[in-house]
């Protein structure tokens, strides 16, 4: 019987010289490889700003949070959801619900909460998930429309006209 091991278990096994060429190669070039970030964990939480910020019972509007990274679980669990089999449109307010962190001083982040936004928040968080789970960054390359002067923008945090 075959006996599976995890990543951790077979990196621990790679041999060493592997393991101490590698980083050398891709330092030698001034980029990090693979073998460079094994000690680090990837960054899997994303602060933001909302353009309008979620409005709670109270009155109090909650514009600062965060946002982790999916999981393959969290892909899967809307699709057993039956709100979600009932109108796939619901899915993307399942998926944030599960993937956003903090909402200002809200911890518990549910699909109730989401709901409740502004569509222009949440058409605002599916550009952000869909970055940091595809792109695996929240920049942006852009134009100036005046100048053609190129430029990057961080789309989680900042204001409009902000720099």
């Amino acid at each position: 019987m075959r006996r599976k091991i995890g990543l951790d278990e077979l990196l621990e096994r790679a041999p060493a010289a592997q393991q101490n060429s590698a980083p050398q190669q891709h330092q030698a070039s001034g980029q990090a490889g693979p073998a460079a970030s094994r000690g680090r964990a990837p960054h899997t939480e994303f602060e933001f700003e909302l353009p309008l910020g979620y409005v709670d019972d109270e009155g109090t509007v909650h514009r600062y949070g965060a946002m982790r990274r999916a999981t393959a679980r969290d892909e899967l669990m809307p699709q057993i959801d039956l709100r979600v089999k009932e109108n796939p449109a619901y899915l993307s307010v399942v998926l944030l619900s599960h993937v956003i962190t903090r909402l200002g001083d809200l911890t518990d982040v549910h699909a109730g909460v989401v709901e409740r936004m502004y569509a222009t928040d949440v058409a605002f968080l599916q550009d952000l998930y869909h970055r940091v789970n595809s792109e695996g960054h929240t920049r942006a390359a852009v134009t100036c429309p005046h100048c053609d002067g190129a430029f990057e923008v961080d789309l989680a945090g900042g204001r409009l006209g902000e720099s």
